[in-house]
């Protein structure tokens, strides 16, 4: 309701667009109706950046903004709007694509990737190529992505970090958690037991009125157990005993589990081969031991390897094989003595599709002995199939922002690549020079102003300097000149202009407004060209014309046989 009743005396300048007469119209409702201002004036935003940097009376305006791109040659000081152009591409439609990007490359984080988040990349981080194709192609290079990723951290919750278990602890708490089980299952054997004992002395109760001969009675106890004759009793009967049996088993095994662990840490005590007393030689032990698995480990997978390369028709293991086999073969088979060698033996190893693994079953022994021993010796051994790799904290909360760097920004110069059917910069800016003569392409291009927003990337001043090097003559001449403050030279030179004294001039006043619509402003060298809206149509009524009903009267004759 405030707005109703506030009254503003002072004057407004507003800067907008290129061609902002729809828009411009609702503006000037909205603050003569609602604010009450007495007066207004409009300038473009590029003009005022391009007054304000001094730059010469010829030139060439490329406009980066939110919403889109404006291209504006200024001739003689004025705009040119007749031959500028308008691609509907800014920096919102950038940032909205590297939003996209890392959603689509991250769907576990797609709430983390907020627009904000994106727009700090874009501002910060973004850069637009000398040579895109070449640039991407870099990137397929390991080191290459390594060195120049950009590695985003998201916020995550850090797991609550418990202190280590020394060695002794550790086994102290196996020890205890083994005890603990063997309670628990011995309990539940007891119980099961008891239940079993009682059930077989209801049974064998109900087999000794059969041989009392109380048959009626004998009857009715089968119904209870749901049985039909004797032969179902005694068969129940003897499954019962055999389960009474094996549980009792498995008790007394359980009993004496305790003099088997002492066995098994005996044995390994055997098995560690000789553990060194003194603790300074006790790295270099586990070394070694880690060590001769390491060889084990590898020669099993050279065996493995060689079983793959026979397998396959032409590789030097399998052409190898066949030479082997074709020199035997051309031997004289009357004094066959192949075997009575040990080399023999070697021959045989490199012939056969197993790849002579024959001695795998020492490997394998000799393998879980020496992890066995790594296993009680060594805690940070986790054994055969688990990943000893160390994950940093937070990693899986990492963005990795490689190639979307520069993708985003390559809008501006492709816009094919969200979709867009219209032409980028460059191609927008050969289009418009050609519109000229070549003396006046000369004078454009001999100042190309970058301003807007969105024009702070990175790289894109040298950009352009390839891209008009590729458009223009041979050796000819052009300067491309940025503003010093893309983001707001637009409102310093605003300022300048309201300060310079003629504004007054070109106010538009509420009388103004009520006379001529929201449509009309003063022109001056900054601002856009008046073009009154056409009146609309007269409705013309076309006259209805008076419905005439005739009347006729028509007789049918029927032959009826």
């Amino acid at each position: 309701m405030w707005l109703r009743t506030l009254r503003l005396k002072s004057k407004y300048l507003i800067t907008h667009l290129l061609i902002w007469g729809l828009i411009r119209k609702v503006m000037a409702e909205l603050l003569f109706e609602c604010y009450n201002i007495p007066s207004i004036a409009y300038g473009v935003d590029c003009l005022f950046s391009y007054q304000h940097n001094n730059c010469p009376s010829d030139g060439l305006i490329i406009s980066v903004g939110y919403q889109a791109t404006h291209i504006i040659p200024i001739l003689d000081g004025k705009a040119d709007t007749a031959n500028s152009r308008r691609i509907n591409l800014g920096g919102f439609h950038i940032t909205s694509y590297m939003h996209r990007l890392l959603q689509l490359k991250y769907p576990v984080h797609v709430n983390a990737i907020t627009l904000s988040r994106a727009e700090e990349l874009i501002h910060d981080h973004s850069m637009i190529a000398l040579q895109y194709q070449d640039e991407i192609l870099k990137w397929a290079d390991p080191v290459y992505y390594d060195d120049s990723v950009l590695r985003v951290q998201l916020p995550y919750v850090a797991p609550a970090s418990t202190p280590g278990l020394t060695v002794e602890q550790q086994k102290e708490r196996k020890r205890e958690l083994a005890r603990r089980l063997m309670e628990i299952n011995a309990r539940k054997r007891e119980e099961r037991l008891a239940e079993d004992e009682e059930q077989l002395n209801q049974l064998l109760a109900i087999q000794e009125l059969l041989e009392e001969g109380e048959t009626e009675e004998f009857e009715e106890a089968l119904q209870s157990y749901s049985l039909t004759n004797e032969t179902e009793l005694i068969k129940m009967i003897n499954n019962l005993q055999a389960k009474v049996e094996r549980t009792r088993q498995k008790i007394v095994a359980a009993n004496s589990q305790e003099e088997n662990i002492v066995m098994e840490e005996q044995k390994s005590k055997i098995k560690s081969n000789m553990q060194p007393k003194d603790q300074q030689d006790f790295d270099e032990w586990i070394a070694g031991v880690k060590r001769k698995r390491q060889e084990i480990l590898e020669k099993r997978m050279a065996k493995r390897q060689r079983r793959q390369d026979m397998a396959k028709r032409r590789t030097a293991a399998a052409q190898e094989r066949m030479r082997i086999i074709s020199q035997l073969a051309r031997k004289d088979k009357r004094d066959d003595d192949f075997g009575m060698r040990d080399e023999d033996w070697d021959v045989y190893k490199a012939i056969n599709r197993e790849g002579g693994d024959s001695d795998s079953e020492l490997e394998q022994e000799k393998l879980v002995e020496l992890e066995e021993v790594l296993r009680h010796h060594d805690p940070e051994f986790e054994g055969p199939g688990t990943s000893t790799v160390q994950m940093v904290p937070g990693e899986t909360h990492q963005l990795h922002v490689g190639v979307e760097r520069l993708r985003a920004p390559e809008l501006l110069f492709q816009p094919s690549m969200i979709g867009l059917i219209e032409a980028g910069i460059a191609e927008t800016i050969e289009f418009i020079l050609k519109r000229y003569t070549p003396e006046q392409q000369t004078r454009l291009v001999g100042n190309v102003f970058l301003t807007g927003g969105s024009a702070t990337f990175p790289g894109l001043l040298e950009r352009l300097k390839r891209e008009l090097t590729e458009m223009r003559p041979f050796r000819s001449n052009f300067q491309v000149n940025i503003a010093k403050n893309t983001s707001l030279d637009a409102w310093y030179g605003a300022r300048d202009f309201a300060l310079s004294g003629s504004l007054p001039e070109y106010l538009v006043s509420r009388k103004d407004y009520e006379e001529k619509g929201g449509e009309y402003l003063k022109v001056h060298s900054v601002s856009n060209v008046y073009t009154p809206s056409p009146d609309p149509l007269p409705m013309l009524q076309v006259p209805v014309a008076s419905e005439q009903i005739v009347m006729e009267d028509a007789a049918i004759d029927v032959e009826i046989e």
